[in-house]
Formats: structure tokens, sequence, C-alpha cells
């Protein structure tokens, strides 16, 4: 009897010892975590892009929603505006350019614009350390009145959201979600 219970003990830790020996500590937890957050994020996606038929890009699930296009525009408005607050670098798109993107744009044009976007992010995101979250974020060249630190949260829960979204999107249309495709 004893010995099953040391056998039962050693296998409900064991998972408890190998997660300790995966942890990493890091200078920049949170800026670390969200460039984790991106490199997840930004493959689920931009596949969700090019998972959707160019004809589907104008389904909106219900009238008050946005169809799948604008929620790629969106995302890509979002990625400059924010990363770019971030990290107080340009983006790859000038305000002008970024109010031009619409829904109705080709699925190739919105594909490789999500694509630019997120290199934007991996790029600009690249080198920030934790040490600089509480400097006021800049947004095309404007104080933007919040923290680089309440940036960054807000570009990771909006990656969330918009991967949900466009997850359920590809589900009404009979499509798996990238993290729903069965492993190759």
């Amino acid at each position: 009897m004893r010995f099953i219970v040391i056998l039962v003990l050693a296998a409900a830790l064991s998972p408890i010892a190998l997660a300790a020996q995966t942890f990493k500590t890091s200078e920049n937890p949170v800026s670390d975590a969200v460039r984790d957050l991106l490199a997840r994020d930004s493959k689920n996606l931009t596949a969700s892009a090019e998972l959707l038929p160019a004809e589907k890009y104008g389904y909106r699930p219900t009238p008050e929603q946005m169809t799948f296009g604008q929620l790629m525009v969106h995302i890509v408005q979002t990625n400059v505006a924010l990363c770019s607050g971030i990290s107080g670098t340009t983006g790859p798109f000038t305000p002008d350019e970024l109010k031009k993107f619409s829904e109705t744009d080709p699925k190739e044009t919105l594909v490789g614009a999500i694509k630019r976007s997120f290199d934007y992010c991996t790029e600009s995101l690249a080198k920030l350390t934790d040490a600089r979250l509480a400097e006021e974020a800049t947004m095309f060249g404007r104080p933007s009145g919040r923290s680089r630190g309440a940036a960054l949260i807000t570009i990771a829960a909006d990656w969330a959201d918009h991967y949900s979204t466009a997850a359920s999107y590809l589900r009404l249309n009979g499509i798996l979600p990238p993290t729903a495709q069965p492993k190759k």
C-alpha cells in the first residue's frame, strides 16, 4: 500500500518537476511574454486570413458585426498603430495608407498587409524592454496619453479577441480554424 501511495505521489508531482525544469527567468518577463503571444497569434491570424476563401471576405454573422474583410483591415490598422506606439518606430504604412485599406480589397492584398503588419510588430517589439513600459506611447508622432505598457496589454488582448472572432467566422463557414486543424 505504501508503495502505491509513493507511486501516485511521484506521478502527480512529476509534471510540476518537469515544468520547473523548463521555466527560464527573464530580465523582461512582460515584453518576452507578449513576444511569445505575438509569435503564436500572428501565425494563427495570418493562417485564418489565408484559410477563408476570397468570396467569403464579405461574410458577417449578423448585420451588426464586421465582415471578415473589415476584421482583417482592423487587424492591420491596430497592429501598425499600437506596435508603432509601443516601440516609437515608424510603421510600414502611413496613416493615409492605413485609411485606404478596405474590406473589398482583394484577399491577396489583405493577407499581404496582415503579414506585413505582423512582420513590423515582430521587428518593432524585438528590442522592447520592461524598463520602457512606463514611458508614454506615441502614435503617429503624437503623444497617446497612455503608457507603452498599457498599449502592450491592449495589443495582446486585441490579438486574442481578433483570433476568436476569426475562428468563429471560419467555423460558421465550415472551416476549422488553425488551432483546430489536425496535426500534420
